[in-house]
């Protein structure tokens, strides 16, 4: 039994990072959400400042959220007005902590892209069914070459 197809990408530098996020960027769709893992340092913030120069936006601003934990960079890409950039590293599994910083709302919003560093498993919950979920995993290696697995979500399920 075959999953979603993935890219298998090696980046040597943050800028081949930044590249793949704005790769990513050229096929997404609004409504998507992009779930970023790796290490601390891997380069999920430096892959999610490609994916807004991609749409469109100012990759200059975009800066971890780990203190802040949701930030919202405006965008003009292809019908996707913003990617709501989460990072959920100081979280735990409570619903009530991911409500009261807007996660739900920010995986509801169609308009949106929504990229969030360190998922948990409760965001199941509020991702809307017909949305396309891209699975983004950096690992550094030895040598500090990031390698960079896209998993695509398969086929679009909502009319459009």
């Amino acid at each position: 039994m075959s999953g979603p197809p993935s890219e298998v990408l090696d980046c040597p530098a943050a800028a081949d990072t930044e590249a793949v996020g704005e790769s990513l960027a050229a096929r997404l769709l609004p409504g998507d959400v992009v779930l970023l893992e790796g290490d601390l340092a891997a380069g999920k913030t430096t892959l999610v400042r490609g994916l807004v120069r991609g749409l469109g936006g100012d990759a200059a601003e975009v800066s971890s959220p780990t203190f802040v934990l949701l930030v919202s960079h405006p965008c003009g890409g292809r019908g996707i007005g913003i990617v709501h950039h989460v990072d959920l590293y100081r979280l735990g599994e409570r619903v009530r902590d991911l409500r009261e910083i807007g996660v739900e709302e920010a995986l509801s919003d169609p308009e949106a892209v929504t990229a969030v560093e360190w998922p948990k498993d409760v965001l199941a919950t509020w991702i809307p069914a017909d949305a396309r979920v891209w699975r983004v995993v950096i690992t550094t290696g030895s040598d500090d070459v990031r390698r960079v697995v896209v998993r695509s979500p398969g086929s679009r399920r909502r009319p459009g």
